[in-house]
């Protein structure tokens, strides 16, 4: 639940006809989507479905989508991209954390004490379950 006791946008609370009229869709419609694999509405214990607000959104983008003259695998195929592009920008974000965090041990290192010439400091990773390697050309060690 998110602040002043509201679901949050992944929390499946609307049955189909109340999400078929928040979209402006038939429920038959929210039905085919489900069955071409574009929406998967959580179901209850019985078998009967409930959208969230992120299915929801969803819904009215692919209603836009087909509105505008996209077919439904032209459809599919920009919902799969939006969600690749989503994925990759996370990947991203934690990628610049994780090299952030690298550079700031290699300038703490580097800070403490200079090495022997030819020879690179001791890091530390961060996390023990992580390693930062550094190479370096043409200085062979030992």
């Amino acid at each position: 639940m998110s602040s002043f006791g509201l679901p949050g946008p992944d929390a499946a609370v609307y049955v189909i006809s109340v999400a078929a009229e928040l979209t402006g869709l038939h429920p038959q419609t929210l039905r085919t989507y489900e069955r071409m694999g574009l929406i998967v509405p959580a179901r209850t214990g019985g078998g009967g479905r409930r959208y969230s607000s992120r299915d929801l959104d969803r819904l009215r983008e692919i209603s836009e989508l087909t509105g505008s003259g996209i077919g439904i695998e032209g459809v599919r195929r920009i919902l799969d991209l939006e969600n690749t592009v989503t994925t990759l920008i996370a990947r991203n974000e934690e990628l610049q954390t994780k090299l952030q965090v690298t550079r700031e041990a290699l300038r703490a290192a580097a800070s403490v004490r200079r090495p022997e010439p030819g020879r690179l400091p001791v890091l530390r990773a961060p996390d023990p379950g992580q390693a930062v390697v550094v190479w370096r050309r043409g200085v062979r060690n030992g």
